[in-house]
C-alpha cells in the first residue's frame, strides 16, 4: 500500500469520526500517524532519490530571505518585476514561472532577498507538481508573502495554508509552550501547569508511544491540543511569519475595499499599476523584525548609508562583531554604543550588551 493511500485511508477515518471526549484519544493517534507519514513523504528513506530538481534552491544573499507563494497566475512575478526591477517572466498562461527566480531590493538600508517560486497546486504536499521543492524552498524564508487573486482569495487562502502547514510550516503562530524532554529511564512524566481541554495523561502516552518514546518529561505550560504535541515532538516545525497580499484589487469596488482592509495580516495592492507597494514593504518591515546598527570609525562621522543589519533576537554587541568577521570577536575589548539601549551617549558596554534599532557603535580593539 503506497504512503499517500495510507494517508488518505487515515484522513477518511478521521473525517468519519466524531469528536469527542471518548475519541480524543484515538484522534490524537491517528493525528500521531498521519504526521508521521506526511514525515516520510517530504523526506523519502533510503537511496539517495533521483537529485534535485534543476536549479532550485538559490543561495541565500542579503539580510532577510522573502518567499512569494501562491497559485499560479495571481500576479507574483508581476509583482516582483515592479517591486525589484526584475525581469521574471510573465505571461497569462499558468504555470510560466518554473524555477525560482531571485531578485533584490534594498529597503531602509537592509537587503531583502525575494524569491518568486512557482505556482503551488493542490496536492503539493504530496509530491504533485514541483510542490516539494517549492514548498522546501519556502521553509528557508523569513517571511512568506502568500500572493491571492483578490476576486477568490479565500479558498485558495484555506488550500496554500493546508499545503504549507503539511509540510510543517506555522504561519504567524508561535512555538507551543511545551516542555518536552527525553530521557533513558523512568517512564513518561507528565505535568500540566494550567487545565488542559484536549489532552490527558493517557492521550499524551498513546502519542508518544506512536513514536516509541516511552521515557520523557513532557510538561504543559499553556491549554495545548494533540497537533501541537505532535509538532514538538517532531521537531522539524518552522515558525514563519506571513502576510497576505491580495492582488488585482483595480478590478473591484471601494466598498470591498474597506472590508479587505479589515482582515488580518492583509495587505491590497495592485501588482500591475503598483499601487500601495509603500504599505506591502512598510508591513514586510515590521514582521521581518530587523534591527540596524550603524558603524562609527573613530574620529569620524557615523556611516549611515549602509548599515549592518541583524534579526531581532540576535542584537547583542557579540552578534555584531561575528557578523562582520568571527575574528573580531577575539580582538575586541569593549565598544562605545549611543542610541535607545544606553543610558549615557557614549556609554562603554561589554559584548553582551543587547543594541536596539538605529543604535550607533565603535568598536575598540585590544
Amino acid at each position: 500500500m503506497s504512503l499517500l493511500a495510507k494517508i488518505a485511508e487515515i484522513e477518511s477515518e478521521m473525517a468519519r469520526t466524531q469528536k469527542n471526549k471518548a475519541t480524543a484519544h484515538h484522534l490524537g493517534l491517528l493525528k500521531a500517524r498521519l504526521a508521521k507519514l506526511r514525515r516520510e513523504l517530504i523526506t523519502p528513506k533510503g537511496g539517495s532519490g533521483g537529485g534535485a530538481g534543476e536549479g532550485f534552491d538559490v543561495a541565500k544573499t542579503g539580510d532577510a530571505r522573502i518567499g512569494f507563494v501562491g497559485f499560479p497566475s495571481v500576479g507574483k512575478s508581476t509583482l516582483l518585476s515592479n517591486l525589484a526591477g526584475v525581469y521574471s517572466e510573465v505571461a497569462a498562461y499558468e504555470f510560466t514561472t518554473l524555477t525560482t527566480v531571485p531578485g533584490v531590493i534594498r529597503y531602509k538600508g537592509a537587503k531583502i532577498q525575494l524569491l518568486d517560486l512557482p505556482g503551488i497546486i493542490e496536492g503539493a504536499k504530496d509530491g504533485k507538481g514541483r510542490g516539494r521543492q517549492v514548498i522546501a524552498v519556502a521553509r528557508t524564508c523569513n517571511l512568506i508573502l502568500i500572493v491571492l487573486d483578490v476576486l477568490k482569495p479565500l479558498g485558495h487562502k484555506k488550500l496554500i495554508e493546508h499545503e504549507l502547514e503539511g509540510f510543517g510550516i506555522r504561519l504567524n503562530k508561535n512555538p507551543p509552550n511545551i516542555g518536552y524532554k527525553k530521557k533513558d529511564k523512568g517512564g513518561i512524566n507528565f505535568t500540566a501547569t494550567c487545565v488542559q481541554t484536549e489532552l490527558d495523561s493517557e492521550t499524551v502516552k498513546s502519542i508518544l508511544a506512536e513514536y516509541k518514546i516511552h521515557n520523557a518529561d513532557i510538561t504543559l505550560r499553556s491549554d495545548c491540543t494533540a497537533d501541537d504535541l505532535i509538532d514538538v515532538v517532531e521537531g522539524n516545525r518552522v515558525y514563519l511569519p506571513c502576510i497576505y497580499v491580495l492582488n488585482k484589487i483595480d478590478q473591484i469596488s471601494i466598498e470591498e475595499l474597506d472590508i479587505i482592509y479589515k482582515v488580518p495580516h492583509c495587505v491590497p495592492i495592485s501588482a500591475h499599476h503598483r499601487w500601495n507597494f509603500d504599505d506591502l514593504l512598510e508591513r514586510i518591515w515590521d514582521y521581518l523584525q530587523l534591527v540596524r546598527i550603524y558603524t562609527k570609525p573613530k574620529g569620524q562621522l557615523p556611516d549611515y548609508s549602509s548599515p549592518v543589519v541583524l534579526p531581532d533576537q540576535h542584537t547583542s554587541v557579540e552578534d555584531f562583531c561575528l557578523k562582520i568577521h568571527k575574528n573580531l570577536i577575539k580582538e575586541f575589548k569593549y565598544a562605545l554604543v549611543w542610541g535607545i539601549s544606553v543610558k549615557h551617549n557614549p556609554q562603554k558596554v561589554g559584548k553582551d550588551h543587547v543594541m536596539e534599532d538605529e543604535d550607533v557603535i565603535q568598536l575598540v580593539k585590544k
